[in-house]
């Protein structure tokens, strides 16, 4: 057997399992809106009369995530990038990434460009994990902000059992970790030299003021920007629930939606954030209004012309 057939089977391997997975995922949004028909009709026919005024702030919201998306990105280089070409790879990696699962379509496309642009590959390869880092981290911030200004919003439902359950999987999470370490005491010195390198250029960003305000920033408002679509997709359906409560909902329910491996959450952040919104006493159509409209303005309308930019930026070699 070749090196190169090594290599594919592995890849291949992978390739199935998030096949399955997004099948399965598609398989049971399909089975819940067959289930819940009545609801999403409701909520269709109520977002179609919206508020329009609402509609136009939350679209002018979606499409500033991507001028913040390009902002981080550039905070994460020391480089200055092409900021026409930064901008447009942040919409056409928004699109790829509803197509790839895990947010693989965006990583993808950010590494490109930054090796066109003449960075490295593993140089590119550590800017878009310090981008997706800082980002996770910003979001975490927000939810810890929003959690203590709406106390009470997010809780763990008592369930009988609980404590055991929980002693399981703590035993678990201990064996993983305690794995985990052995794995990296024996790995240390080969990866030792990636990490310096990758803690060298974090040190190098952090100590240009600009690139650091650009990076944390720019995470900052791209969080802060999607929650604001949702606010504004609620209040244009009239859903009776505080902006700042929508916000933490959202910025939960799309964290817990990370953990399942589809294309821009497709099913898993619905779920959830209509779970979410309905828990918090939202009625159900007005819940399914929200999130229909919000992906409305996240998803299905860019992802046709990000397509179609990705497919330009391609042609034209910028990827």
């Amino acid at each position: 057997m070749t090196s190169e057939q090594v290599t594919v089977a592995p890849t291949r391997r992978r390739a199935y399992w998030h096949t399955g997975v997004l099948l399965a995922v598609v398989v049971a949004a399909g089975w819940l809106a067959r289930r819940h028909w009545p609801v999403l009709e409701t909520g269709a026919l109520r977002l179609a009369v919206a508020d329009q005024g609402w509609l136009l702030v939350g679209a002018a919201a979606a499409g500033l995530t991507w001028a913040c998306a390009a902002l981080a990105q550039q905070g994460a280089v020391i480089r200055r990038l092409p900021p026409g070409r930064l901008v447009a790879t942040q919409f056409a990696a928004c699109a790829a990434n509803h197509v790839l699962p895990a947010g693989l379509g965006a990583g993808a496309v950010n590494l490109r460009f930054l090796m066109r642009c003449g960075l490295s590959a593993g140089r590119s390869a550590t800017a878009v994990a310090v981008k997706a880092t800082a980002g996770g981290i910003a979001r975490s911030a927000l939810i810890v902000v929003l959690a203590a200004a709406c106390p009470g919003i997010l809780r763990m439902p008592h369930i009988s059992g609980l404590s055991s359950v929980s002693g399981g999987w703590a035993v678990v999470f201990a064996t993983v970790l305690c794995v985990a370490l052995l794995l990296g005491m024996r790995w240390w010195s080969r990866c030792r030299p990636a990490l310096a390198a990758v803690l060298a250029d974090i040190k190098a960003i952090h100590a240009r003021p600009r690139r650091a305000a650009a990076l944390w920033g720019g995470s900052l408002a791209f969080a802060a920007l999607h929650a604001l679509v949702l606010i504004a997709v609620t209040r244009a359906v009239a859903l009776p629930l505080a902006p700042a409560r929508v916000a933490l909902l959202y910025l939960a329910a799309s964290s817990a939606a990370v953990l399942l491996p589809t294309p821009g959450g497709l099913g898993s952040l619905d779920a959830a954030l209509g779970l979410a919104l309905a828990s918090a006493g939202a009625p159900a159509a007005a819940a399914a209004s929200a999130v229909l409209g919000y992906r409305l303005l996240t998803m299905w309308l860019p992802l046709v012309p990000g397509l179609l930019v990705l497919g330009v930026l391609i042609r034209r070699k910028a990827l």
